[in-house]
């Protein structure tokens, strides 16, 4: 019989007595996830924000760091409550507050982030779309470690399967061995998207000089990745295959799609900015 991995991790990094108590404070890996992703994806931003065109200054990515917390984490919660399990939560309304208990959703962080940058680039008079051109350089990095935490926490599994590297998630109570499908988002959506967006930022291409360029590229290539790996991510319980075996996640992904494929053709067609 062939040995396959179990993914059985500590979700908890370590914990931190509380002075004075007998309680103890847990920093879980999910938690790290999101704040390694947020200060690197920062510093990325603000290096980016020094190289022509300059429309975005590094002063302004470090005072929207703040806004791009907010945005992240209040709409990935929402997002879980809104697109998901809008009926648990509106019947337990006070478990939407209870986010170290787990439930975030990209989807909802993205839009959340998109309102913090709409309303902040009208505030600031920043161009729009130079400024997610930036971020979404940047959001990879964010997407790599969370989908890393997703499989250290043992969740958000893979369909069983027969493949070599399948392994096995207890969570899944069945003891099938199930494809890693945190880690190939990690892969797709993480790291080949980076080094994408990287080489046509960095590189002769110089994609930041054609505002809404990078962002088409970030939400069309997010979108292929996602609807692939969604063929063999195991469908949320609560809501299953959807018509022509297609999952919710492939649905949210689709105006993404087709957004990001628009963002690049409009960029295409206009002159791109002096340096």
């Amino acid at each position: 019989m062939e040995a396959f991995m179990v993914v059985d991790f500590d979700p908890v990094w370590f914990s931190i007595p509380v002075p004075f108590t007998d309680l103890v404070l847990p920093i879980r890996w999910y938690a790290l996830s999101y704040i390694v992703g947020l200060l690197l994806a920062w510093q990325y931003c603000m290096r980016l924000a020094a190289r022509p065109p300059n429309l975005v200054t590094p002063r302004q990515i470090d005072d929207f760091l703040l806004w791009a917390t907010l945005g992240v984490i209040v709409g990935a919660r929402l997002g879980i409550v809104l697109f998901y399990q809008p009926g648990y939560y509106l019947s337990n309304p006070l478990e939407i507050l209870k986010v170290w208990q787990g439930g975030m959703s990209f989807h909802g962080g993205l839009a959340g982030v998109t309102i913090g940058m709409i309303v902040f680039a009208r505030r600031y008079r920043i161009p729009l779309l130079s400024l997610t051109d930036i971020i979404g350089a940047a959001a990879p990095i964010g997407l790599f470690l969370g989908r890393v935490a997703n499989f250290v926490n043992g969740e958000l599994w893979g369909r069983p399967t027969d493949v070599p590297w399948a392994m096995i998630f207890p969570k899944a109570l069945d003891g099938l061995p199930r494809h890693p499908s945190q880690l190939y988002e990690a892969t797709l959506e993480g790291l080949v998207l980076f080094l994408v967006l990287a080489f046509l930022v960095l590189g002769p291409w110089k994609t930041l000089r054609r505002p809404g360029l990078t962002t088409g590229v970030f939400l069309a290539g997010y979108a292929l990745g996602r609807g692939f790996v969604e063929t063999m991510r195991q469908p949320d319980s609560y809501i299953g295959l959807l018509s022509f075996g297609t999952t919710w996640g492939q649905w949210l992904s689709l105006p993404m799609l087709l957004g990001g494929f628009y963002l690049i053709w409009r960029a295409l067609k206009r002159e791109p900015v002096a340096a």
